[in-house]
Parts: C-alpha cells; sequence; structure tokens
C-alpha cells in the first residue's frame, strides 16, 4: 500500500508540476516603445445597456494533447475610473479624476484534462477614447485547476509601463511584482477589433496572453512579434501575431463590417514537447442585459447560448 501511495503522489506531482507544458526562453530585458498603436472609435452597437454574450466551441493545447471545451466571451461597454483602475459606480468623491468609458472583456474558458477540470478567465479594461488613454488600463487573468490556482494582473502605469503582480503556487513563480515595458497586450486585441480602425501592422514589443503565461509559465517580459492583416474576401479578415522570439502565434478571424464580431482565433504553441493549435469557433451569440437575469426562470437563457 505504501509504495501505491508513493506511486500516485509521484504522478500528481508530475501532473501539476511547473516544466509540463513549459518552453522557458531566456530571460531578456524590456524596451521603452511606442505609443498610440491603435485607433478607432467605440461603435454605438455597444451603448444600448446590454452586454454581448458570445459562445464558441473549444479546443484546447495542454500537457501535449487537444481538449474539447468551451469559451465564453462577454463584452460590455462601463464607466471606469482611470486613475484607480476599478469600475465607476458613482462613489468618487467631489473633484475626483472623470471616469473613462471602456469595452470589458471577460474571456472565460473550460476544459478538461483527464479525471480533473480546467477554468481560465481573462478580464480587459480597454478606454474607447484612444486620443486620451491610448493603452489598456488593466488586465486580469486566473487560472484554477485541482492543483491550485495563480493569479495575474497588469495596471498601466505610464510611459509605455505596465505594472505586473503574480500570485502563483508554485515555487519558481511565488508572489512577484515587477514594471513592463511594451507597445502593447496581447490580451487587448479582441478589445481593438471590436472598438474598430485599424490595427497595427509591422514588428512590436508585446507582452503575451496572460493566460499562456500562467499556462506554460514563460517569463513575463514582452517579446518582439510581427503583427499582420488578411482579407478572406469581403466579409472577413484575419489579424495574425507571430512571435519572433517565442514559439507561439496569434490568428484572429473577424467580421470586416461593424460590430466586428470574432469569428474564430487559433492560439499555435509547443504543448508538452509537440506543437498544437487551440482553436475557438463561434457557436452561438446574443446581447442581454445578463446582470439582471440571475433569477432561477432565467437559467433557460442559457439552452439559448449553447450552454449547459
Amino acid at each position: 500500500m505504501q509504495i501505491i501511495r508513493i506511486i500516485l503522489l509521484g504522478l500528481l506531482l508530475q501532473a501539476c508540476n511547473v516544466g509540463n507544458d513549459s518552453n522557458i526562453v531566456a530571460d531578456s530585458t524590456t524596451v521603452a516603445s511606442g505609443t498610440g498603436a491603435f485607433s478607432g472609435e467605440l461603435p454605438d452597437y455597444w451603448y444600448r445597456g446590454e452586454a454581448e454574450i458570445t459562445t464558441y466551441d473549444l479546443t484546447q493545447a495542454r500537457y501535449g494533447e487537444l481538449r474539447e471545451g468551451e469559451a465564453v466571451l462577454i463584452q460590455v461597454s462601463e464607466p471606469f475610473l482611470a486613475d484607480r483602475q476599478v469600475k465607476d459606480e458613482g462613489e468618487a468623491e467631489a473633484g475626483a479624476a472623470a471616469s473613462a468609458s471602456v469595452l470589458k472583456t471577460n474571456l472565460i474558458r473550460r476544459f478538461v484534462t483527464g479525471i480533473y477540470d480546467y477554468s481560465l478567465m481573462t478580464s480587459v479594461f480597454t478606454p474607447t477614447d484612444g486620443r486620451a488613454y491610448p493603452h489598456t488600463l488593466k488586465v486580469t487573468t486566473s487560472s484554477q485547476d485541482w492543483c491550485g490556482q495563480s493569479y495575474t494582473q497588469l495596471n498601466y502605469a505610464g510611459d509605455d509601463t505596465w505594472r505586473m503582480q503574480l500570485r502563483s503556487y508554485f515555487e519558481r513563480e511565488g508572489d512577484r511584482e515587477e514594471p513592463l515595458a511594451a507597445d502593447f497586450l496581447e490580451d487587448e486585441v479582441f478589445n481593438r477589433i471590436r472598438i474598430g480602425g485599424a490595427l497595427p501592422e509591422g514588428t512590436f514589443r508585446v507582452i503575451p496572453n496572460t493566460g499562456y503565461l500562467l499556462m506554460t509559465h514563460q517569463p513575463y517580459v514582452a517579446a518582439t512579434a510581427r503583427a499582420s492583416t488578411t482579407n478572406l474576401g469581403d466579409s472577413l479578415r484575419t489579424y495574425v501575431l507571430e512571435y519572433l522570439e517565442l514559439p507561439r502565434r496569434l490568428e484572429v478571424t473577424y467580421e470586416t463590417a461593424s460590430p466586428y464580431i470574432i469569428r474564430q482565433w487559433t492560439e499555435t504553441y509547443p504543448s508538452g514537447g509537440t506543437e498544437l493549435t487551440t482553436t475557438a469557433t463561434l457557436r452561438r451569440q446574443r446581447t442581454e442585459a445578463y446582470w439582471s437575469q440571475n433569477a432561477n426562470a432565467n437559467q433557460p437563457l442559457r439552452a439559448e447560448l449553447g450552454l449547459e
């Protein structure tokens, strides 16, 4: 019996080990970067008092295999206190800094690896006035599975720099705080697409997707990436972000007409020593004031989104 316990403990430690899905590269010094890579104004579509809820069929790369799951993308405009970087709930004192309108994205991914399940959630707060606020102000990402949970947060601190916080149960990561300089964030690409306007093309210093960083345990540092756009006929366009210092490639396909609905995205990177592609494909979409639909009588609405 003791031998069996030792074997099971070894398997558990292997499953929860930092190195399982990691392709760690050498850390490097971040560099100062340009300001205001994006343009565009949020369409009136986002000011109707409802959120857009989109579900996607998800095939997620994890531990060298592709896992079936689902992704839910919730996007809504709301007032945001730019100085404190929290939602404006009308409690600020007289004379406090005015709030900014932001497009908020909550992206939830759920999938199963063997006996246990994963849940990742990323929240992104991007001001709609790119002239006054050229950078995304805040990103938070948390990851939960049976091994434990990790959390990271980026707060814009000025001068093309974000303040990063990491809270991890892994020994090699632990609790960390440090500044990160970059041109923009991979996490803000969805918001920038939905806001409209031209997306930047060329070579930039980009902070990679924070969910990817949490799962693969890469160093938190901006990496050089090449951005490009490809038209797919008259109605669709694909934005590609390919890293030159990381084995990672993001492709986001979206409608060219407002409100620029995201039809699909893929992420290609090594997982468990094998290059795999995570794919999310649009399933269903609707707009709802979901915050007022929390009664048991509202539960059938989940079926209309393809959610159990």
